[in-house]
């Protein structure tokens, strides 16, 4: 699938309208799948933390809620929402709930998880929080497995090295 593509897969908004991630396409988009009920929420708190303040930059976080990994998100789209913004104060598009791996995985998947982590190793999302940066134009320039936090001085030197606007 070429860059052109992920850009126009259908995605679902949280509201039940679809889109595309083609208003992103100028954007460093950081691609994370998120669940409520994960050792590793927190990590929400620190994607908003990102989205603050590289926002201006061009950064820009997308969360794809999925239920896949021990039943970590169960709750309904509004219930995740409302999740997020209580919680987190997350103002980056949390996208409705899909399936990251298996046969009926997200086309948007489909393209991300052909892509290598830093040990060289691509296929299924391994757990909540699996971090994808796609380059404006659509480039995947790094997929960041789960347990790497996104405040840690290495992701966010991988972010800041990426940025379409430098200050």
């Amino acid at each position: 699938m070429t860059s052109d593509t992920l850009y126009s897969i259908p995605v679902d908004k949280a509201d039940g309208t679809t889109t595309t991630l083609g208003e992103y396409d100028d954007k460093l988009l950081l691609v994370v799948n998120v669940a409520s009920r994960c050792g590793l929420t927190p990590q929400y708190g620190d994607l908003q933390a990102l989205q603050e303040k590289y926002r201006d930059q061009g950064l820009q976080v997308v969360g794809f809620p999925a239920n896949q990994f021990n039943g970590q998100e169960p709750g309904t789209n509004e219930e995740i929402q409302e999740f997020c913004v209580a919680t987190y104060g997350v103002d980056f598009p949390v996208f409705a709930k899909i399936e990251v791996n298996g046969e009926n995985r997200h086309p948007v998947y489909d393209v991300l998880t052909t892509t290598p982590d830093a040990s060289g190793e691509a296929g299924d999302v391994q757990w909540n929080f699996e971090k994808y940066l796609v380059a404006p134009g659509g480039s995947v320039v790094a997929r960041v497995r789960p347990r790497e936090s996104p405040a840690t001085d290495e992701f966010v030197a991988l972010v800041e090295a990426n940025l379409p606007v430098r200050v």
